[in-house]
């Protein structure tokens, strides 16, 4: 086995990944979609929009429980997306370390 091959075939594998990462967008909503968030495929928040309407000076706790509800919707799209991403660059083999 050439370990040369074995190394350029692995670069190429996470750069496609890394590549992937940046461009996928997830979006989770909540409340009806009064509140969105965008996620890239690390997870890294690239987008948020909050309606009027989730605004309540007088419940704060409804808005952050609106958004906290929007990440882990964005989050668990995101995982599901990189799930399929990386079981098409890996013919579905489980490659410890890629957290997927």
């Amino acid at each position: 086995m050439d370990m040369r091959f074995l190394m350029k075939q692995a670069q190429a594998m996470q750069s496609k990944l890394q590549e992937a990462q940046a461009n996928l967008r997830a979006e989770g909503t909540a409340g009806g979609a009064m509140v969105k968030v965008t996620l890239n495929g690390a997870k890294e928040l690239v987008g948020i929009s909050i309606a009027k309407e989730a605004m309540d000076p007088e419940d704060p706790s409804m808005l952050e429980d609106l958004v906290l509800a929007a990440f882990k919707d964005a989050s668990a799209k995101a995982d599901e997306a990189m799930g399929k991403i990386t079981g098409g660059l890996t013919g579905g083999l489980k490659i410890p370390g890629l957290g997927f």
